[in-house]
């Protein structure tokens, strides 16, 4: 029986798979970690060791406040200059003070400690960096997110990070990287245990607006948990973890579809409606995500491809049309030829 069933997989797989790829952008037309329109001109000079629009754009945000597109930026500028520098170096030496080239050199700097195998010892030493950065930034929570990783990797004591904390959402209540900075200190990975990241990450989400990102904390606590598979965690029922999918999904609804701003949460979401088989969720959220795959979850989830993200993007929508299909009836039900069967 068991060679019977698997023949009548494949041949539902081969009949409906196309139907449920229906929606999904093509896969050349998938882009990994792509920057938005304002984003993309800095970048583009950047590679031609230019700084200027870069320079343009971090002052842009400080002085309006942008704060969460701020901390995107900072980020993904000092990614750039991981590999690609010497536009960094050179907006450094013509304006040596610059809060935003000294918080992109501070980011860039934690980057390639994390990536040190002496870390922890690494992260010590930019410590005064860090406090520099940080204390000379009145309303700025960006570089406080930065103090909250970098805490994290050099051990820093939990009334450390409290203090930390306390700076940081006195700035911004609701930011969304602090918010995630805390999560990942508060998990089991780290110097918590998943109860206690799900509680921080649900009362977050209950406390923030309705079209905040931290609305979808309680997902990024799920998949923290889920990465401990197969480790036993009674302390964190499943149906726990499904309730943060849920409370995820209807944040996603709320932005358009192919929308860029969420799509990392979307990315995320759509992990975990892998990993727990809610597979006609999943492809919505992949048809929601449309073309903007994000490195986060992909390039660093269980079975994902750790060293192709996209790769490991487009094999997950690949499982989900396959997965839907191999559970559609051959000829439909008796309700009629073709209708949907199974779930």
């Amino acid at each position: 029986m068991s060679l019977l069933r698997a023949l009548v997989g494949a041949v539902r797989s081969a009949r409906h798979a196309p139907r449920f790829a229906a929606g999904f952008v093509p896969d050349d037309d998938v882009l990994l970690d792509a920057p938005d329109e304002r984003l993309a001109p800095a970048l583009v000079a950047a590679a031609l060791a230019d700084p200027e629009p870069a320079a343009k754009l971090l002052a842009t945000t400080r002085d309006a406040g942008e704060w969460e597109d701020r901390d995107r930026y900072v980020t993904r500028l000092a990614t750039f200059a991981y590999s690609r520098g010497d536009w960094l170096t050179h907006w450094l030496s013509v304006a040596p003070r610059d809060p935003d080239a000294l918080l992109v050199t501070a980011q860039l700097a934690v980057r390639r400690a994390w990536r040190s195998p002496a870390r922890g010892e690494r992260l010590r030493e930019l410590g005064p960096l860090i406090r520099a950065v940080a204390e000379e930034a009145p309303q700025d929570p960006v570089p406080w997110r930065l103090a909250l990783d970098h805490a994290r990797g050099a051990h820093a004591r939990p009334e450390v990070f409290e203090s930390l904390w306390e700076q940081a959402v006195r700035r911004s209540p609701h930011h969304y990287g602090c918010h995630v900075a805390a999560l990942k200190y508060l998990s089991a990975q780290w110097y918590g245990f998943h109860r206690a990241a799900f509680d921080f990450a649900e009362q977050a989400a209950d406390d923030a607006a309705e079209d905040s990102l931290v609305r979808a904390l309680p997902v990024r606590a799920a998949y923290d948990r889920l990465r401990m598979e197969p480790v036993e965690d009674r302390a964190v029922p499943v149906a726990r973890v499904d309730r943060a999918v849920d409370r995820a999904l209807a944040l996603s609804a709320v932005f358009p579809v192919g929308d860029p701003w969420p799509a990392e949460v979307r990315n995320l979401l759509a992990y975990v409606l892998v990993e727990r088989a809610r597979w006609g969720e999943a492809r919505e959220e992949f048809g929601r995500i449309g073309p903007h795959a994000t490195s986060f979850p992909w390039g660093v989830a269980r079975g994902a491809g750790t060293e192709d993200p996209l790769r490991g993007f487009l094999a997950a929508r690949d499982r989900v049309r396959a997965e839907l299909a191999r559970r559609t009836p051959l000829w439909g039900t008796r309700g009629g030829r073709g209708a949907p069967g199974g779930h």
